[in-house]
């Protein structure tokens, strides 16, 4: 009986959460639930447990050193794609989360405990996210996929950044919007120029059914929600700009690595 209920239990985890890792399979509904639930408890908890007693303030400097962390760590996951690194769980999807986490803690802690922030966590990140990128650039087979990204980015930059100037939301939620016009950019090229599949289940339904461009108004629309529901959820401005950067890295991320998978020439 204990046996059967180990192997049904392993057999679960086998097919939600292992494979998906070292198959390329993508999300499913069970994964997306739980890494969803995994990063809302991890940002409770670092912003309690950690910057708030390190005195760190959630603004554009501590954006800017997660947008290095960001760096090093999607690029870290393309060169695994690309067969540049081994596949190694601590540096697949979720588990390179997670070792940036940890990559980047002691910099961040030493830095607010010697009064430098954030000359160390700059200066750590920038490092990594140099290294990743030089393996990268060396490895580059072509650069096309990139500049159709850039493309599609800066015109869809535009629509944004003129609703900003015009009717202003916060700045920071801005980064965020931009962030996730620059994932969708990569994204639609990756899967209307270069073929690739959706590996989130919900958007790979949408895509599906009414091609790769519909990914702007489905996100710009959750963007949105997002904001005016975190207004009126959140009242704690300072928490309410934690959640303001998890929106921000859930859309810097892909949009670092798929054009980087992209460079290396990596199938859909």
């Amino acid at each position: 009986m204990l046996e059967s209920l180990q192997h049904e239990i392993w057999n679960f985890l086998y097919k939600y959460f292992w494979e998906p890792m070292f198959t390329r399979s993508g999300y499913n509904p069970v994964n997306t639930l739980v890494y969803a639930l995994l990063l809302g408890f991890g940002a409770i908890y670092t912003y309690r447990y950690i910057l708030k007693p390190l005195r760190i303030k959630i603004d554009r400097t501590l954006f800017m050193a997660v947008t290095l962390m960001v760096v090093f760590g999607s690029t870290v996951r393309a060169l695994v794609d690309g067969g540049i690194l081994p596949q190694n769980p601590l540096i697949l999807t979720p588990g390179i989360f997670f070792t940036t986490f940890f990559v980047m803690l002691p910099a961040i802690v030493l830095d607010a405990k010697l009064k430098t922030y954030p000359k160390l966590t700059f200066g750590w990140g920038a490092l990594l996210a140099l290294g990743a990128n030089y393996l990268l650039v060396t490895h580059a087979k072509s650069w096309e996929p990139y500049e159709l990204t850039l493309i599609h980015t800066f015109v869809s930059w535009i629509p944004a950044l003129l609703i900003y100037r015009y009717r202003p939301f916060d700045r920071l939620y801005l980064y965020a919007v931009l962030a996730h016009l620059y994932d969708m950019g990569s994204t639609v090229v990756a899967i209307h120029f270069y073929g690739y599949r959706e590996v989130h289940w919900l958007e790979n339904i949408l895509v599906q059914h009414f091609g790769a461009y519909f990914y702007y108004p489905w996100i710009t629309f959750i963007l949105v929600v997002v904001y005016y529901g975190l207004q009126k959820l959140v009242p704690d401005e300072e928490e309410r700009r934690l959640w303001y950067l998890m929106v921000y890295v859930l859309g810097l991320g892909p949009a670092i690595r798929d054009p980087a998978q992209l460079v290396l020439q990596i199938g859909g």
